[in-house]
């Protein structure tokens, strides 16, 4: 074997040395030619340089861990599934940290919040470190209470949600189509794996209602819950409606209300705001509700194969939500919040999506079909007539690409050039 192929192969550690000789290992091997680059990796690195902590947060099983590992390989890492590493950071947080004073990966540190606060002492003992921890989270809202009390200031946040199309397409030269990939959805040990969706989702979600749900909240009946989240597939890119919601799942339009708190924060499902100018009325009219995974909000409504999500008569709403996905998925890995927006006024007239950007609004339309049809740009056509300086829009669905006018109409798959 040449020299130079040898180094690589020893760089990458694909072969071991014992006393039968080289043993090359296939299956690394052939998960590093397959390895997906995650598109927020740059963004990471570049906080890491700037900020004592860095906070990866995103649902479980969305690659927090393995990305981690991947850009800070130096560092010790801990998991606090581990309840061993639970009980001795509880016990002891102090010694527990003067084991890291030059930091540590910290997996699922919501199961620790207390922690955080100790650690900021080790942090303000070296005020101009830079890149020490690097923490991760499933749940939002717990891990942020937390922060905003202890590490304000010292820790930069970034979102990593499952895989994006564009993360797919880079690192795959066949990629399923586009009912498959709505059916598959974005998780990393689905492609990883090979896992059936059928198989891998009902136990996701079994896990998530078991372990992560009794964490954020002491629910007494989680059958009545699951009940609840299948509900709220069924109204996926719909308007939120609390009393419809409530009513189908026997439950009171406050607890309905607390259990979308649950979804968010638990990164399961999220609610997209209307726009208006007036911020005030962005926060008294009613959002949309979509998922942050397709895959798993397939698996809610029992959808099994391509046929199953092809014939549903939800497949536009869900092709809407995977669309939208890949548009916040592109902020989120660039280390920015969501600037996404549906518009509807009170004649009926409305666009599927805006992306509010600093110097202007640009309308999105989102459709399913193969076959263009002018109906399908009558949102946009009003919006320019009450917005005649608006400069760019798009129209999305599964047909060839053309221009109409300010109008860039595109293939879906032509949405990882959209700049939001």
């Amino acid at each position: 074997m040449e020299v130079h192929n040898l180094y690589f192969l020893s760089k990458y550690k694909l072969f071991k040395i014992d006393k039968y000789g080289i043993q090359f290992r296939i299956c690394q091997f052939y998960l590093y030619l397959n390895m997906i680059h995650r598109n927020a990796s740059i963004k990471i690195k570049q906080l890491a340089k700037k900020f004592p902590a860095v906070g990866l947060l995103g649902p479980r099983q969305s690659g927090k861990t393995t990305l981690a590992k991947e850009l800070f390989p130096k560092k010790p890492y801990v998991s606090f599934e581990n309840q061993d590493h639970v009980l001795l950071a509880r016990k002891d947080p102090h010694a527990f940290l003067a084991k890291f004073k030059q930091g540590a990966i910290f997996d699922e540190i919501q199961r620790v919040p207390d922690l955080l606060s100790y650690m900021q002492g080790v942090i303000d003992e070296q005020p101009n470190k830079t890149g020490l921890f690097i923490i991760t989270g499933s749940m939002n809202l717990l891990l942020l209470d937390a922060v905003s009390q202890t590490l304000a200031g010292r820790i930069a946040f970034i979102h990593l949600l499952p895989l994006s199309y564009k993360e797919l397409s880079s690192g795959y030269t066949r990629l399923p189509s586009l009912n498959k990939l709505i059916l598959n959805g974005g998780y990393p040990r689905i492609y990883d794996k090979r896992i059936a969706p059928a198989d891998y989702y009902p136990n996701y979600l079994l896990t998530y209602v078991e372990r992560d749900v009794r964490q954020i909240k002491n629910i007494a009946n989680l059958g009545l819950f699951q009940r609840f989240l299948k509900i709220c597939a069924t109204r996926v890119g719909q308007e939120v409606n609390y009393t419809s919601i409530s009513n189908d799942t026997g439950v009171d339009q406050k607890t309905a209300m607390s259990w979308f708190g649950i979804l968010e924060a638990s990164f399961i499902a999220f609610r997209l705001p209307p726009f208006y100018n007036n911020l005030g009325k962005r926060l008294t009219q009613m959002p949309k509700l979509y998922f942050y995974d397709t895959g798993l909000c397939c698996s809610l409504l029992e959808l099994e194969n391509e046929s199953h999500v092809n014939t549903h008569p939800l497949r536009g709403a869900l092709f809407e939500n995977f669309m939208i996905l890949e548009l916040l998925k592109q902020r989120f890995n660039n280390g920015q919040r969501s600037n996404l927006f549906y518009w509807r006024d009170r004649t009926g007239n409305e666009i599927d999506l805006l992306l509010d950007q600093s110097s202007s609004v640009v309308p999105i339309e989102i459709k399913t079909a193969g076959t263009f049809n002018n109906d399908f740009l009558k949102g946009i056509n009003y919006w320019k007539k009450i917005h005649p300086h608006f400069k760019k829009a798009y129209l999305i669905y599964n047909g060839r690409s053309s221009a109409d006018s300010l109008t860039e109409i595109i293939n879906w798959r032509e949405v990882i050039n959209i700049k939001n």
